[in-house]
């Protein structure tokens, strides 16, 4: 059964990649960001739940502060949540955020890695059809924009810096539409050594006005706008619009993806409200901006969720001609339930806002709830991708390098399925022992019945269960054993964090391919294209498989021969699929292969198998088989002896 292993890999393969190529994406939509904006202008004043959006115009004259934007170093060096943020009047927002302690690049001098420009960006300003917005944006629904005409989102808020001594920590933003009318105020600080940013809105209600009582009004939060992508990995859509939330059964983790040129039905939606929102925001592969309540008080004002995807324009004016791929951006719109209070009271709601790496222990020290959405990455095969990445974790920490920990680990798994393994191929070699002996009779009765077939059929079913020369049932064992482990790995190697930009040999991320030198060669091939860098690796492993399927013992069946010779182009066509894949991905399977060839070449001529053919012991599955033959024997005669009475009385008739 083993040297079936590549073809029910392969196909799973497909399956899983050839999925974009069977079905592509849908055809580009007509419209334009300008499209967009008139839909959102048609659209301004329904409720969250309608999928309002931000509005295109300050329609009315209202008070407001002076445009201004600054940006400012949070936190301290060395601590988490040194981010560095620009703050925006323009609906009191951030407009961009990025984080220090991780880098474009893994090859950064000390000096390179306090400079901005190298810290890994998580969110930025984007249009969505009224101009660039930005991050922590917050709109009206029906039931508020009475209190806050010409919107939140489109006037400039006043400001002013939170201090804490000397030090500013944070902006205090706040819009008040109409003298007398209600204050909204937002704050954004930052949090000593914490990777989450606080979001404070608080509701003020002069005193005195006759006007205002107290009621609740619905408005929408925007977290996190911009998030970009950050991997090159074609078999990872980002960034992801994610919520988590609570159902009876535990927490869920809901998405959706970006999409290239998504259909005019497919730009919005909602994401499930559950019994209760654990967090919202959006994430990439390697980085996250995630919004949570830090009360309870807070966590009840989350109602419902959409999704949203965005065309930006700014990458499409870099990028002429692709306005197919220029739906690059996800976004949530959070509504939430606010009180709006009575004439000189006030509400006030506290939220964090999670942006960092997508590292399990940093994400769970700040929240427990983002295990979900770990667990949720991992996919269907959690439970082993989960525990391979645990041990290859203490692997690393042994030998202090990922890549030796992903040739210990594959050696540690070939190891422990090694004595199942050598039982199949015990079996599966006595087995081609019988196979020999047996063939003659089979090749003598299909020359004997070659003009029946159905004769044929029945001959060798009774020879081959006369002689007990069914393949044993203990043959496929070792591969139902290695699928799991496969795409456990597959699963785990693809969204790991640590090994982002943990380096093997000339490999500079594990997480990428190897990437040896770029040769940017045109192969005019449909789904191939150009390629970009040589990546040694992929030929490697598929030339270990090939090796490896030579060293397997030829087959005796002429069906099972032909089967071999066709997979033999296989490994190619599985190479073509995963040229671009992980290197540590590559480096697993090609530790494998030399540990099977090995296995072949040494391990058998110090240990020989034992090819004898070994007494047929009758199970109960040959008796049941017995049973069943007899069984339909009896039934055949039943159905000639009807055949003939029912024949017997036309005649009399």
């Amino acid at each position: 059964m083993e040297k079936r292993l590549p073809l029910f890999l392969f196909l799973s393969f497909g399956i899983l990649f050839g999925w974009q190529m069977l079905f592509p994406p849908p055809p580009k939509p007509e419209v334009t960001p300008r499209d967009s904006a008139g839909t959102a202008e048609q659209a301004e004043g329904q409720d969250a739940a309608g999928g309002a959006r931000v509005p295109a115009a300050v329609p009315v004259d209202v008070l407001q502060g002076e445009p201004w934007s600054e940006s400012l170093i949070l936190g301290r060096v060395g601590e988490l949540g040194h981010y560095a943020v620009r703050f925006d009047s323009l609906g009191g927002t951030v407009s961009d955020l990025s984080v220090d302690g991780w880098y474009d690049s893994g090859l950064l001098k000390p000096e390179q890695q306090r400079e901005v420009a190298h810290w890994i960006s998580l969110l930025r300003p984007m249009d969505l059809g009224a101009g660039p917005v930005g991050s922590l944006l917050m709109e009206t629904s029906a039931s508020s924009a009475v209190h806050f005409p010409g919107g939140l989102s489109q006037v400039h808020w006043a400001h002013e810096w939170i201090l804490s001594g000397d030090e500013k920590i944070g902006v205090r933003f706040s819009h008040q539409a109409k003298a007398g009318g209600y204050k909204l105020i937002k704050e954004i600080r930052s949090v000593p050594d914490a990777l989450h940013l606080e979001v404070l809105l608080r509701i003020e209600a002069p005193a005195g006005s006759e006007e205002l009582s107290a009621h609740a009004a619905r408005f929408r939060l925007i977290p996190a706008v911009g998030v970009p992508e950050s991997s090159e990995d074609q078999y990872y859509i980002e960034p992801k619009a994610r919520k988590g939330y609570e159902t009876a059964d535990g927490l869920e983790v809901d998405e959706e993806e970006r999409r290239d040129g998504p259909a005019l039905d497919d730009l919005e939606g909602d994401l499930p409200s559950g019994l209760r929102t654990a967090f919202v925001g959006v994430d990439n592969k390697y980085f996250a901006v995630l919004l949570r309540a830090a009360d309870a008080v807070s966590r009840e004002t989350l109602k419902g969720t959409r999704w949203r995807r965005v065309f930006d324009q700014g990458w499409l004016d870099d990028h002429p001609g692709e306005d197919s791929s220029a739906w690059r951006g996800m976004l949530v719109e959070q509504e939430l339930a606010l009180a709006m209070p009575g004439p000189g009271a006030a509400s006030k709601y506290r939220f964090e806002l999670y942006a960092g790496p997508k590292d399990e222990g940093l994400m769970l020290a700040d929240e427990e709830a983002y295990a979900a959405l770990m667990v949720e990455d991992l996919g269907f095969f959690d439970g082993i991708a989960g525990l391979l990445l645990t041990v290859l974790s203490a692997l690393e920490g042994l030998v202090g390098n990922w890549g030796w920990a992903i040739i210990l680990l594959t050696l540690l798994v070939r190891g422990v399925l090694f004595p199942i393994n050598r039982r199949s191929q015990t079996a599966m070699a006595q087995h081609t022992t019988k196979m020999k002996r047996v063939q003659p009779k089979l090749n003598a009765v299909k020359e004997q019945y070659k003009d029946n077939p159905q004769k044929l059929r029945q001959e060798q079913a009774k020879i081959m269960q006369d002689e007990g020369a069914f393949p044993p049932l203990g043959g496929c064992l070792p591969m139902f054993l290695q699928i799991p482990v496969f795409f456990g790995l597959f699963s785990a190697l693809r969204v790991s964090f640590d090994l982002r930009q943990a380096s093997f040999l000339w490999v500079e991320d594990l997480s990428m391919p190897d990437r040896l030198l770029r040769i940017d060669f045109n192969t005019h091939l449909p789904f191939i294209g150009t390629i970009e860098y040589l990546n040694v690796l992929p030929p490697l492993m598929v030339v270990l498989w090939i090796l490896q399927q030579r060293l397997m013992p030829k087959p005796t069946d002429e069906q099972a021969a032909r089967m071999q010779k066709m997979m033999l182009w296989m490994p190619v066509l599985f190479g073509v699929f995963l040229y671009n894949y992980a290197g540590g991905l590559s480096l697993y399977m090609i530790t494998s292969s030399l540990f099977g060839i090995a296995e072949y070449t040494i391990v058998r001529k110090i240990w020989p198998i034992d090819e004898t053919e070994k007494a047929r012991k009758p199970g109960k599955f040959m008796k049941r088989m017995k049973e069943m033959q007899e069984q339909q024997a009896r039934m055949q005669k039943q159905q000639q002896a009807s055949k003939k009475s029912g024949g017997g009385r036309k005649k009399r008739r």
